[in-house]
């Protein structure tokens, strides 16, 4: 009994102190971003890096994704509700839901696992000693372009995530369910609601910036060699797909 309650007061007190570490980070990352027009080569490069880099396979998940959304609601629908309203619930259920957060959720393995294996092989290899030596903030020059990379093109991917899962929901709709596209999108712009869309874009918004800063964090703190990068990069995933999900029921009580 005493054991189990030294191991929970342990692990209790490493969950508020990483949260501690991750709050800090965030701060210097604010702090640092008033040298954001000297620092913008970097910025522009971590945003080509993140957006354009991350779109091909945004748009393979968003396509794939309204197909299979639509073929799920016919198959709810069927005997229940008219097929002719397909559309907007597909489209909602995308633009609140599934846009963002797979999105998202592809990203985390994608970029942010790749945040913490750079700055985890940077600091495993002495790399950020190095800079230090050279009065080069680390922060600065490691974290907030990523950081700002992030958050800034998470929205836009999201964009065309939603754009592209809904050309998917209609082709199903109108190759295999026969509704023409004046059904389909009447339907979505009936019951399309201005919030729909800004509630996906605030959550990609949040969802890019904690990718970020917990692959920054665990980049930081990685030791152990290779096989410390490779288990940063493992837990940099985790905690970014958890903390998405976490984030996305937190912030549907908040916006809804």
């Amino acid at each position: 009994m005493t054991l189990g309650l030294d191991i929970l007061g342990r692990r209790t007190i490493r969950f508020f102190t990483e949260i501690g570490q991750v709050s800090v980070l965030q701060l210097k990352i604010f702090r640092s971003m008033h040298r954001l027009f000297r620092d913008r080569r970097l910025v522009l490069e971590q945003m080509a890096h993140i957006g354009v880099g991350s779109l091909p396979l945004v748009l393979i998940i968003g396509l794939f994704t309204g197909m299979v959304s639509a073929w799920q609601a016919a198959y709810q629908f069927q005997g229940m509700i008219s097929f002719s309203l397909i559309g907007g619930a597909v489209s909602r259920a995308i633009f609140i839901e599934l846009g963002p957060v797979l999105t998202a959720i592809v990203i985390a393995g994608r970029v942010g696992a790749s945040i913490a294996a750079e700055i985890g092989t940077m600091k495993v290899t002495e790399q950020i000693d190095a800079l230090e030596s050279m009065a080069i903030d680390p922060v600065r020059y490691l974290a907030m372009p990523r950081f700002l990379g992030a958050v800034l093109m998470m929205p836009v991917l999201v964009v065309f995530a939603n754009s592209i899962a809904l050309i998917g929901a209609f082709l199903v709709s109108n190759f295999f369910l026969g509704l023409t596209s004046q059904v389909f999108f009447g339907s979505v712009e009936r019951f399309f609601e201005t919030k729909d869309i800004v509630s996906g874009i605030i959550k990609s918004i949040a969802f890019g910036g904690v990718t970020a800063i917990l692959g920054c964090h665990i980049g930081f703190k990685t030791s152990g060699g290779a096989e410390g990068v490779g288990l940063a990069t493992i837990r940099s995933f985790v905690l970014s797909s958890a903390m998405i999900l976490i984030l996305d029921y937190a912030l549907w009580l908040i916006i809804f």
